[in-house]
C-alpha cells in the first residue's frame, strides 16, 4: 500500500485522533493527580484555602481530609473535639463539583470550620458537652451557622466545653477536659476552651465560641489566637444553649484578624431575628456591615487608648509576672506608634465588685429550661435544667456549687435580680462616661491577670471579662506575648489582652488589632504540632468517641449534696 493510497490516510487519521484522544486523557489524568495533592492546613487562612482550590492544586475533599488528618494525628494529645460531622465530606464533594463548574461564589467556600458543642447544627447532637444531653438533636441550624453554611463553609465537628458553659476549665462529662497545646499541663481557658485549643492547632481555619463572662476571650488569649466577643444583639443567639439572655454573646475565634472579620461580617448578616428579642435594637447604621474593609486603614497614631489598672494582678508571682511584663512590654510598643496612653484608675474598674453584678444565677435555670423545650429538638434528652443536673451524669466542679444551687433556686422574680439589672444600667453610663471624658478611642487590659490555671485548678481565677459581659459592649482579643518557655511550655504559655469599646465600634477595633499584630505578629503554632501530617483520602468519617474518662478526679460525676 502506498503511503499515497486512501486507506494509509484513513490510518494516519484515526492515528492522529487516538493519539490526541490519548494525550488529552493523560492530560486529565495529570491535573487529576495534581488536584489530588494534599492541603497544608497548618496556620492555614480562608484565603489560603481559597487559593489552593482556584490554581487546582487541591480539591475541597482534599482541602476536608488535611484537617481531619491533623484532628487523627493531634486530637488524642488535647482532647479538643466531640464528634464529627458525618456530612463533611458529602458537603465537601458538593462543593467539588461546584468547583468543576467554576462557581466558586461564597466568602467561605471550602473554609472548614468548628462549632462549640452548643450551637445547633443539624447532623450534629448539641449537647453542651454533658452527657445527659448526649441524645439532644436539633432539626434547625442556629442561623449563624447557616449563614456560614450559605457562604460554602463546611462544619467539621463540635468541640469540647466547660459543662454546660458554667466554668471556665472546659472539662466536660462528654468530652472529659480538653489540654491546652502550648503547655499540657494547663487548661486551654474556657468555657470554649474546646475550641480555642483546636484553632490553635490548626483544626480549622476558625471556630464559634460562646460568651457569658469570659469564654470567647480566655481561650483565645490562652492559645495565642484572635477573637470578638460582638456588641449585644448584633449577632443572634437563637439555638444556641444559653446561660443567660443579658450577658450571652456568640463570635469567632481564628488566628489572625481578616479571618475573624470575615467570620463576624457572616455572623452578624443574619440581621434582626425575632428569636432574639436583643436583635431588634440594633441601630440600623451597625448593620450589614462588612468588618474585612477598611482593616488597614490608617494607623495607631494619635489614638488614645485608656489602660484600666484595676484589671491588674501587681503582686509578681510565677503566675503573675509574666502578665505583668507582657502588659507593660505591649504598652511601651504602642506608645513608640505614637499611641497615647491614658490611665483609668476610676475604683468602679475591678472585676470583684462588678462580679456582684452577674446575672447567670437568676437567668440561667429559666434560659436552659426554654431552650429545651425548643420545637425543633428532638431525640432521647431531659427537658428541663433540674433534670440535667439531678441525673447523676453532670460533671460537679466543687467550687460550683454553691453557684449552681442558687441557680436551681432562683429567678428572675427575685427583688436582688432587679437591683442587679439597675446596677448595670449605672455601669453602663460609667463606661460610656470613662470614655467621654477621657476622649478614649478604647480601653485595654490583661484578659487574665495570671497565667491560664493549671489542670485540676478549682475554678479559671483571674480573668477580665466581665466588664464586657455585663454592659454589652465589643472586645477584640490580641495575642500580647508569653511566658518565659520552660519544660511543659517550650514556647511558653501565652498571653492575651482585650481592647474594648463603646456599642457598634467593632469596625474600629477590628482595625487597631489589625494594625497591632501586622506590626507585632506573636502568633505561634504549638510547638508539639507545628509540623505537617501525612494525608489519606476519606472515603467516609472517622468515628469519634467521647473521651469521657479523661477528667481529673478533683471534678466528681454526679450530684453533690
Amino acid at each position: 500500500m502506498s503511503p499515497a493510497s486512501p486507506v494509509a490516510g484513513l490510518l494516519r487519521a484515526r492515528l492522529s485522533v487516538t493519539v490526541c484522544v490519548l494525550g488529552a486523557l493523560f492530560l486529565q489524568a495529570l491535573t487529576a493527580e495534581a488536584r489530588t495533592g494534599s492541603f497544608d492546613p497548618l496556620e492555614s487562612t480562608i484565603d489560603s484555602v481559597r487559593a489552593a482550590l482556584l490554581a487546582n492544586s487541591t480539591t475541597c475533599r482534599n482541602v476536608v481530609s488535611s484537617f481531619l488528618a491533623r484532628i487523627d494525628e493531634f486530637n488524642p494529645t488535647i482532647n479538643a473535639l466531640v464528634s464529627y460531622n458525618p456530612d463533611a465530606l458529602a458537603a465537601a464533594d458538593a462543593l467539588d463539583k461546584r468547583l468543576a463548574a467554576g462557581n466558586v461564589t461564597g466568602k467561605l467556600f471550602c473554609v472548614p470550620i468548628l462549632l462549640k458543642d452548643n450551637f445547633d447544627a443539624v447532623g450534629t447532637n448539641t449537647t453542651g458537652s454533658s452527657a445527659a444531653l448526649a441524645g439532644n438533636r436539633p432539626t434547625v441550624d442556629t442561623p449563624s451557622v447557616k449563614a456560614f453554611k450559605d457562604e460554602g463553609a463546611i462544619i467539621l465537628g463540635k468541640t469540647n466545653m466547660h459543662e454546660m458553659a458554667l466554668e471556665g476549665l472546659s472539662v466536660s462529662s462528654l468530652g472529659g477536659q480538653t489540654i491546652n497545646p502550648y503547655d499540657q499541663t494547663r487548661t486551654p481557658g474556657g468555657s470554649s476552651g474546646g475550641t480555642g485549643a483546636a484553632i490553635a492547632t490548626s483544626f480549622a481555619v476558625f471556630g464559634t465560641g460562646t460568651d457569658a463572662v469570659n469564654s470567647l476571650r480566655s481561650p483565645a488569649s490562652a492559645n495565642n489566637l484572635v477573637s470578638v466577643r460582638p456588641s449585644r444583639g448584633l449577632v443572634s443567639r437563637a439555638g444556641v444553649l444559653p446561660i443567660s439572655f443579658t450577658q450571652d454573646s456568640i463570635g469567632p475565634i481564628a488566628r489572625n484578624i481578616p479571618d475573624l472579620a470575615v467570620a463576624l461580617t457572616v455572623m452578624a448578616s443574619v440581621g434582626p431575628d425575632e428569636a432574639d428579642n436583643a436583635t431588634l435594637f440594633v441601630p440600623p447604621e451597625a448593620r450589614n456591615i462588612d468588618y474585612t474593609q477598611g482593616l488597614s486603614d490608617g494607623s495607631l497614631e494619635g489614638l488614645r487608648i485608656g489602660l484600666l489598672n484595676g484589671f491588674f494582678n501587681h503582686t509578681p508571682s510565677y503566675e503573675t509576672t509574666p502578665v505583668i511584663e507582657a502588659l507593660q512590654e505591649t504598652i511601651e510598643f504602642l506608645k513608640s506608634q505614637g499611641v497615647e496612653i491614658i490611665n483609668v484608675t476610676e475604683s468602679i474598674y475591678d472585676t470583684s465588685a462588678l462580679a456582684k453584678l452577674d446575672v447567670q444565677r437568676w437567668e440561667g435555670k429559666e434560659a436552659v429550661n426554654t431552650y429545651l423545650s425548643t420545637p425543633s429538638l428532638t431525640g432521647d434528652r431531659p427537658t428541663t435544667f433540674d433534670e440535667v443536673y439531678s441525673g447523676g451524669k453532670f460533671l460537679v466542679i466543687p467550687a460550683q456549687y454553691n453557684f449552681i444551687k442558687n441557680l436551681q433556686n432562683s429567678s428572675v422574680l427575685d427583688p436582688e435580680y432587679a437591683i442587679s439589672l439597675q446596677g448595670i444600667e449605672s455601669l453602663k453610663a460609667s463606661v460610656n462616661a470613662t470614655f467621654v471624658s477621657n476622649q478614649l478611642d478604647a480601653v485595654i487590659y490583661p484578659e487574665q491577670k495570671n497565667l491560664v490555671v493549671k489542670l485540676g485548678s478549682p475554678s479559671q481565677a483571674g480573668r477580665n471579662g466581665i466588664l464586657a459581659a455585663l454592659t454589652g459592649v465589643p472586645v477584640v482579643t490580641v495575642p500580647v506575648g508569653f511566658s518565659t518557655p520552660s519544660q511543659d511550655a517550650p514556647i511558653g504559655v501565652p498571653i492575651g489582652m482585650e481592647i474594648l469599646g463603646l456599642p457598634f465600634t467593632e469596625s474600629k477595633l477590628l482595625n487597631i488589632a489589625s494594625h497591632f499584630t501586622r506590626l507585632r505578629p506573636l502568633r505561634k503554632a504549638p510547638a508539639f504540632a507545628d509540623q505537617s501530617v501525612s494525608v489519606g483520602l476519606y472515603g467516609s468519617m472517622p468515628l469519634m468517641r467521647p473521651n469521657s474518662s479523661n477528667i481529673p478526679p478533683a471534678y466528681p460525676m454526679g450530684v453533690l449534696s
